[in-house]
């Protein structure tokens, strides 16, 4: 079982946590052609390494927050609160 660091609660177990999807994805303007639309809405990186992700501590607080996530080993380097820039990790380091 992993072991997710909420920025609020501290370490809890990962059932506590739901899968927000990818992080720092930027919501189109007003009039965009139905491909950019269709873009955002099913369009993601699919990284293999160091992937930002947006998680919401469900059976906790309820809040969102942001984590990097090594998507190759599954491992957690580091949690950060909604609104902060993303964290300079690279491969293989942990905050």
């Amino acid at each position: 079982m992993l072991l997710i660091a909420c920025p609020y609660c501290g370490p809890r177990a990962e059932i506590e946590f739901a899968y927000g999807g990818e992080a720092h994805i930027a919501r189109p303007g007003p009039g965009v052609t139905e491909e950019e639309w269709a873009a955002f809405l099913y369009l993601r990186d699919n990284t293999k390494g160091v992937l930002a992700e947006r998680w919401r501590h469900s059976h906790g607080c309820g809040r969102f927050f942001n984590a990097l996530r090594d998507t190759r080993t599954d491992r957690i380097l580091t949690t950060y609160e909604m609104g902060t820039p993303r964290p300079d990790i690279k491969e293989g380091e942990a905050a």
